[in-house]
């Protein structure tokens, strides 16, 4: 592992009782399913990389809100920080495009259960993602 730790970014839509999640074509987690995401561009806010990644991979547009948690993975290869932010769905119904094999709403209790093999801490962010209260606007000092 060489450099600094990466910044990603992670679309979370949780709707009367699913999530919004894509399977994944590519290593690390290649046929796990897990919320849209991926590398924050430079000059690029979290809640915009949210929204842009979840619209890449599923065709949904989404408003960003509140920061739901911060996953840190640390691998002897890579070491990212997962920044889940909790998005209002705008509009779309979702499609597998760019790096996903499918996407569509799964039942929390799914998720829960480990009925739906998923990457780790899902279930964890799903939980926190129905007990919110709604998308809190994300405040940015981009520049």
């Amino acid at each position: 592992m060489s450099g600094r730790p990466g910044l990603a970014a992670l679309a979370v839509l949780a709707r009367g009782g699913e999530v919004l999640l894509v399977r994944r074509r590519n290593p690390p987690d290649a046929g796990l399913w897990g919320y849209p995401g991926g590398r924050v561009e430079p000059g690029e806010g979290i809640g915009a990389c949210a929204v842009r990644e979840l619209a890449e991979e599923t065709g949904v547009a989404a408003e960003a809100g509140a920061l739901l948690a911060l996953v840190e993975v640390v691998r002897p290869d890579h070491h990212f920080v997962l920044a889940a932010v909790l998005c209002a769905h705008a509009g779309g119904v979702p499609a597998a495009a760019d790096d996903a094999l499918e996407a569509g709403w799964i039942a929390l209790e799914d998720v829960r259960s480990g009925r739906v093999a998923c990457s780790r801490h899902v279930a964890e962010i799903a939980r926190l993602a129905a007990a919110a209260p709604g998308p809190a606007p994300m405040l940015a000092d981009l520049g």
